[in-house]
């Protein structure tokens, strides 16, 4: 029987709450009156006696003896010691990659070179019907606690969530986290590389920690918060505060590289000290989410392999996947826009390689020898990893998964992006100006996203990709595991049906722990999943011993039950609603892996007690209520915080940055900001206020003397410059801008008038657009003093760091009063200081 460490009672459990100082006096009394002999009574000597088998207060089990004088008493360590793991216990490595669908990478017949997957593919085991949530933060909530995505609150990424306790973006006490029971069962836990399960008001230095990893069971933690990062200029956390990137790109920083050398750092720090004790390390990479960033060597090794296109791409890799066993024969090509006209959603669209010119085709191109170059290089830095584990006499027992999170992301749109950041905003691409960036995809100036035709293709041969929960194409990924001592078999595949809530049952079971009923005085959710060890020693076609998954996200429906899959033909971020109205598809997938052939009408019955199925599994999951809404309307929810709502925010020099979710929201509305600023010295420069990155934010800054105030609108160029004529003199200034909002352009972005100013004068003015939503998904917060990350203009570079003067505060407001009064207000205040 394993022994559920997590349901023990510690040693404090039972003190009582809320206590009182005479109320804690009295319980201190009473723990001593038990056990010891006071001086005084005249029956000491008997209640000494007494107190040898009476418990010490809280510590139930303690064994020893207690006397006033500690050389009559005797020790027990037993209940001060810390618990250790079961005996031969791994260290367990999950490393989960962003975005790739199953038929990417090398193992899987793919043309990515994975050197690393390789190598552990032929030491283990290969899954070819392993499942997932097809969204980020969704499916990293069921790595973490082995509950279905809704029941740890997370219908949608934690940017989306909503007002109802399945999309919360919270998990819950009721699922308690695979770390917490490791980390009370004996083992060190590490957390690497992207989180995006911390709700988004948290994001910031005075958000509530207990969402944050180290909150969450894990005693480390370096990587990101939010959904993604630029791998150039990372938002980078380290335990429970925000750091800058140790080094620039131009010393070689890539967050690939970063990663990678802290996981080895806090391995070996570990194992310094404490030899014997496993330890469990989550390592999520940014690859292959976007941006998709790469050294240029590695970009340039692929150069000419998707000059076939995709489509070529699908049939080629379809047939190296049943060559290499992950498909069975016969196994068929989906359509690559399957879904009917009037559901389908447009971003989604893949256009036909034969209606590209000759330059899209190019661009393309490029664009998945980036990916591709990407996905390479970070796997190639997870094998340094790999090495130190082999050179340190660690990888014999320790257990590695290498999975991906979702299908490949069509985020890119039908002609791809040189700043992914343009979906989010609901802002089309534009050709022409993808095609001058080319070259410089994959650096620093781009942060690109290639088009839905290859997240087709490397989601080859399902129906469509992330996003989609309903299709294998979204949620069927790949899985790699290794474990040289605790695996017999080498390089075979396994076919059984799993899903990512079976991996938290998995990794208990290989350990001897269990999931308790109750921890930390809250009954828990049962665990959704099932575990996989049987499958170690299985045959590669031996039945799934799992029986039922459910499906939900965004407006897409799905369930698998006994080799059966049913689902709802809904498109994500369509608006339309009235699921109720929903065609739903049948596919037998034990003889249709590629969902290709629709049973639903020579098997009506079986349909609609799969539908019902659905219906009582979202209950059960608290999945309701279904919402397809469009991107920007899920993501632009106004969200409850700690601070109430208000439209005036101060800020101060030297701060950390403050994240978009909290930062003051000047989206779709007139704003104006205004800093109080002594100039010092003849020289004076450097960022006043910055918000955003090069790829989306606006900044007020000093150069050559004179006033800029930039909004660079999605990266698109040129910038929105506004700079004053006169040069600034050493003196005492509020200097500031105002937007005027008067009506919106074809795709909600606002349409106004800026004016740039000098005191109470106007030294710059002219028509201005901001977007209609974030600067971005996540990082590039707010700044006073300094452009955190990647600068928001091209007239400085990052920190731009303010010199030669002092800013004593900037007031950043979407109240109505006017410009001079506040003004007047600001000027006062810097005559009152």
């Amino acid at each position: 029987m394993a022994r559920d460490f997590a349901s023990e009672k510690l040693p404090n459990q039972k003190q009582p709450k809320h206590m009182k100082r005479n109320d804690l006096l009295k319980y201190g009394l009473t723990v001593l009156t038990a056990s010891t002999a006071l001086i005084g009574p005249a029956n000491a000597g008997a209640q000494a006696a007494d107190a040898e088998s009476q418990p010490v207060g809280p510590y139930k089990d303690f064994k020893g003896v207690i006397k006033t004088d500690i050389r009559d008493s005797t020790p027990d360590w037993g209940p001060f010691t810390p618990r250790k793991a079961p005996e031969g216990a791994p260290n367990i490595l999950f490393i989960l990659y962003d975005d790739t669908g199953l038929s990417a990478w090398s193992p899987y017949g793919g043309r990515i070179n994975m050197p690393t997957l390789d190598r552990l593919a032929k030491n283990g085991l290969i899954y070819s019907q392993w499942h997932n949530c097809a969204l980020c933060s969704p499916t990293r909530s069921t790595l973490l606690t082995g509950r279905n995505n809704t029941l740890n609150g997370m219908a949608c990424i934690t940017e989306g969530s909503q007002g109802f306790p399945g999309w919360c973006g919270r998990i819950p006490p009721q699922a308690a986290t695979l770390a917490q029971i490791l980390q009370d069962g004996g083992y060190s836990t590490f957390w690497l590389g992207k989180n995006h399960n911390v709700p988004e008001p948290d994001i910031a230095e005075g958000g509530d920690r207990k969402t944050w990893p180290l909150g969450q069971g894990f005693e480390r933690f370096y990587g990101f918060l939010g959904g993604e990062t630029s791998q150039w200029y990372p938002d980078l956390v380290e335990d429970n505060h925000f750091i800058e990137p140790p080094y620039t790109p131009e010393e070689g920083y890539h967050l690939s590289k970063d990663l990678a050398d802290q996981a080895i750092k806090m391995i070996r720090n570990q194992k310094v000290s404490t030899p014997s004790k496993p330890w469990f390390m989550f390592y999520n990479p940014g690859a292959n989410h976007a941006p998709h960033h790469a050294p240029q060597e590695y970009i340039d090794k692929y150069k000419g392999k998707f000059d076939d296109g995709y489509e070529a791409y699908r049939t080629w890799a379809l047939a190296r996947m049943i060559e290499k066993g992950v498909l069975p024969k016969g196994t068929k090509l989906t359509p690559l826009n399957p879904l009917p006209e009037e559901m389908a959603n447009k971003v989604d669209y893949v256009r036909p390689w034969n209606t590209l010119n000759a330059d899209e085709k190019k661009l393309f191109s490029h664009m998945a020898e980036v990916f591709a170059g990407f996905s390479e290089y970070t796997d190639v830095q997870i094998g340094r990893i790999i090495d130190y584990l082999q050179q340190s006499g660690q990888l014999d027992n320790t257990v590695v998964f290498y999975a991906a999170d979702n299908g490949t992301s069509g985020e890119g749109t039908p002609n791809g992006s040189v700043n992914e950041n343009k979906f989010f905003n609901g802002y089309p691409d534009d050709l022409a100006e993808n095609l001058k960036m080319m070259d410089k995809l994959g650096g620093p100036d781009t942060y690109p996203h290639f088009p839905t035709g290859w997240a087709a293709a490397f989601s080859t041969p399902f129906q469509m990709f992330k996003r989609y929960s309903q299709f294998s194409g979204g949620t069927c990924c790949p899985l790699v595991i290794s474990w040289p001592k605790g695996i017999k078999a080498r390089g075979e595949i396994r076919n059984q049906y799993h899903h990512s809530v079976d991996i938290v049952p998995t990794i208990l079971d290989i350990v001897g722990l269990e999931m308790p009923k109750v921890y930390r005085g809250v009954e828990q959710f049962p665990l959704s999943g099932v575990s996989m060890k049987y499958t170690f020693d299985a045959a590669p076609e031996a039945p799934t011993q799992k029986k039922r998954q459910f499906y939900s996200m965004l407006g897409t429906r799905g369930i698998w039950e006994d080799g059966w899959v049913a689902s709802a033909v809904h498109a994500p971020f369509t608006d339309k609603g009235h699921f109720d109205q929903d065609q739903w598809e049948l596919y037998h997938v034990d003889a249709d892996r590629s969902e290709a052939t629709d049973l639903a009408k020579q098997y009506p019955d079986k349909l609609e007690a799969l539908k019902k199925v659905w219906d009582e599994e979202a209950r059960i999951n608290l999945a309701l209520p279904v919402d397809d809404r469009t991107g920007p309307e899920i993501l632009m929810t106004e969200r409850p915080s700690g601070e109430p709502p208000r439209d005036r925010y101060i800020y101060y020099p030297n701060a950390s940055p403050v994240p978009e979710g909290i930062a003051v929201n000047v989206r779709q509305r007139s704003f104006k900001i205004l800093a109080n600023v002594e100039i010092t010295d003849k020289d004076c420069a450097g960022v006043i206020f910055a918000h955003g990155s090069r790829f989306g934010g606006h900044s007020l800054f000093i150069k050559d003397h004179r006033l800029h105030y930039v909004y660079n609108f999605l990266g698109i160029k040129p910038e929105q410059d506004f700079v004053s004529k006169e040069k600034l003199k050493p003196g005492k200034y509020t200097l500031g801008m105002e937007f005027t909002r008067t009506g919106a352009g074809p795709h909600h972005e606002s349409l106004g008038t800026m004016k740039l100013y000098i005191n109470d004068r106007v030294v710059a003015e002219g028509p201005m657009k901001t977007q209609p939503a974030k600067f971005t998904l996540s990082g590039d917060g707010l700044c006073v003093g300094y452009d955190s990350g990647d600068a928001v203009s091209a007239q400085y570079k990052s920190p731009g760091t303010f010199h030669g003067g002092t800013i004593q505060a900037v007031g950043v407001t979407t109240e109505k009063a006017s410009y001079e009064d506040l003004e007047d207000e600001a000027q006062r205040a810097m005559m009152e200081e």
